[in-house]
């Protein structure tokens, strides 16, 4: 299950760009981080009931609008011809549509303003709490070890924070233990939305790109059993993942107020240079407010999941000392932080459109 219209590069710890290229100026197109997103193995898309599609072993799981053609949809992806998105996509009929202007109004207004941290924390840990145990624990365990490796390129995850489907497919993420590019579509999404209508045809979320295996997918179920299927060694989602999303998945969506749905007003135009990353678990209560700022700064991100058991515990212990989650890496800056208080204004002073701070060409 999605939600409608609301509106890979080897795996390493820490991020580099590999181009020359130098970054295009800020424009009325579409850009993203250089070295990132390579789409020019999609050809085209076909939706054909949720069965693999050959030959070009691509699986796209049934559209949950009925009156989506089985059609072929350009992909590929040029700056040059890829119009900004300024409305943050079309009108939807979903519940979370209907409750998003609600939910802002409660949200307490500007996001980059002082925080009542008491509450902040409160409704959070709520929140890991309805949805515990699921996106806390790595099951790598499961395989009689802690070491387990990420697929050569990394999976493309197009997502936005308070999306309860999204969440499914982050827990599952975290369960696997897997390193992830993150690509924030909040509503009113000046970038990434419009990637996903191109690349996918529609506006839809969760949207996951596998270049290992050349597959594009919607549908939240699908992709979380597509993840096992493929990397999960004979594993199985945890017991209830998939099931109670329905009945908790939108606790947390509603607990805090629909942080991480919508654009911030100041949010810079063009991601930075390099990609973020950031150490967290699904269902870890401080790091999910990190995220929800990553999102509504629309800023991509590697997401270096950090569960219980998770092979990349001794990264943390030997950078920070602990395995204390969030910790963000900022190549662009040279910054490196491991408290969400200090976090959220770091990320919004640096990239907001008022912010002084250059970021490098590279």
């Amino acid at each position: 299950m999605s939600l409608v219209g609301l509106s890979c590069t080897p795996s390493t710890f820490l991020y580099t760009s590999n181009s020359s290229q130098p970054l295009p100026k800020p424009s009325n197109k579409i850009c993203y981080p250089s070295s990132t997103l390579n789409f020019s193995t999609f050809s085209g898309t076909i939706f054909r009931y949720g069965n693999w599609v050959s030959p070009r072993n691509k699986f796209y799981a049934k559209s949950s609008d009925s009156d989506v053609d089985n059609r072929e949809v350009d992909t590929q992806f040029s700056p040059q011809n890829a119009s900004l998105s300024t409305n943050g996509g079309n009108p939807s009929t979903s519940l979370l549509s209907f409750l998003c202007p609600l939910l802002k109004f409660f949200s307490g207004g500007d996001p980059s303003g002082e925080r009542n941290d008491t509450l902040e924390v409160l409704t959070s840990s709520l929140s890991s709490l309805a949805r515990f145990p699921w996106g806390s624990k790595s099951l790598s365990d499961s395989l009689g070890t802690t070491n387990t490796v990420d697929p050569p390129m990394r999976l493309q995850l197009f997502e936005f924070e308070a999306c309860p489907f999204c969440r499914r497919v982050r827990e599952a993420i975290t369960e696997l233990d897997l390193s992830v590019e993150v690509y924030p579509c909040p509503k009113g999404s000046l970038r990434h939305r419009e990637m996903v209508r191109r690349f996918g045809g529609k506006e839809q979320f969760p949207f996951l790109i596998d270049p290992n295996t050349d597959i594009t997918m919607y549908e939240s179920g699908d992709i979380v059993k597509y993840l096992f299927e493929q990397y999960g060694q004979g594993r199985k989602p945890s017991a209830g993942l998939l099931e109670s999303t329905l009945v908790t998945g939108w606790v947390p969506t509603l607990l805090r107020a629909g942080r991480g749905m919508t654009l911030w007003e100041k949010a810079r135009l063009d991601p930075p240079p390099k990609m973020l990353e950031l150490f967290s678990y699904e269902n870890n209560q401080y790091a999910r407010i990190v995220r929800e700022a990553l999102c509504e700064l629309e800023v991509p991100y590697i997401l270096q999941n950090v569960g219980e058991g998770s092979s990349r515990s001794k990264f943390l212990i030997d950078a920070i000392g602990s395995k204390e989650v969030p910790f963000l890496i900022d190549p662009n800056t040279g910054t490196q932080i491991g408290d969400y208080k200090k976090i959220l204004p770091y990320l919004f002073q640096t990239y907001s459109t008022e912010s002084s701070t250059s970021m490098p060409v590279t």
